[in-house]
């Protein structure tokens, strides 16, 4: 069960300061402000199940494909980790990414209602998401049994859920949620979720670290 809680955990933290929907939902406000109520929720919702099923092909698929090419596991956790940890640095130091803000910028607000771009990618979901997710999905253990396995991959799942349903609630009340916390607020949950963010990926680096450390001393 401690296993499990952990997984749940460890995807849910390390996604949500680089999702960041809090800091995005009144991006997604000003994008849809020729929106009605109804077509926002729509909007909100389409967002939050396209979201998900990114991350998950992401979590799932992202390592494979990388071994596909050549790269090994423990390497894609290395690299991975440092790439995890200087995000977290980065928003630790500046807060919203710099793709984000250009959207609000350069994009209009949406006539089209159209839901995947730029509204889930690169909004909610862009290039920081799917490198992170692909980093926690190397980050599964090995050696265990099948069963086990999949009770980890089940939350793993559900912290996936669980980042798609927090997009919803702040996308679909982004005009309440921004009163609520405001700048301040925002400001403060964004510089907490990306310390824990430094946090795993420093972990998910030194986990990588350990097994070639190992695979060179027993080839030696």
């Amino acid at each position: 069960m401690r296993d499990v809680i952990n997984t749940f955990l460890l995807v849910f933290a390390g996604l949500f300061p680089v999702v960041n929907p809090l800091g995005s939902a009144p991006i997604f406000l000003s994008l849809t402000a020729d929106c009605d109520g109804r077509e926002r929720d729509r909007l909100a919702y389409a967002v939050a199940f396209n979201g998900f099923w990114l991350l998950v092909g992401s979590l799932i698929f992202g390592s494979a494909i990388l071994q596909f090419f050549g790269v090994t596991i423990p390497e894609v956790r290395v690299a991975g980790g440092f790439v995890v940890t200087a995000m977290g640095w980065k928003l630790l130091n500046e807060g919203q990414p710099a793709e984000k803000k250009a959207i609000h910028d350069q994009v209009e607000p949406l006539r089209h209602k159209d839901s995947f771009y730029p509204l889930t990618m690169p909004l909610t979901v862009g290039p920081g998401s799917i490198s992170v997710a692909v980093t926690l999905g190397s980050h599964r253990p090995i050696g265990m049994s099948a069963g086990h396995t999949a009770l980890l991959a089940a939350s793993a799942i559900a912290g996936l859920v669980a980042i798609a349903a927090t997009i919803y609630i702040c996308y679909r009340f982004a005009d309440s949620v921004a009163r609520f916390l405001g700048p301040a607020g925002i400001n403060v949950v964004v510089r907490l979720s990306a310390f824990i963010l430094m946090c795993i990926g420093i972990e998910i680096a030194w986990s990588g670290v350990r097994v070639l450390a190992a695979s060179l001393g027993a080839a030696s």
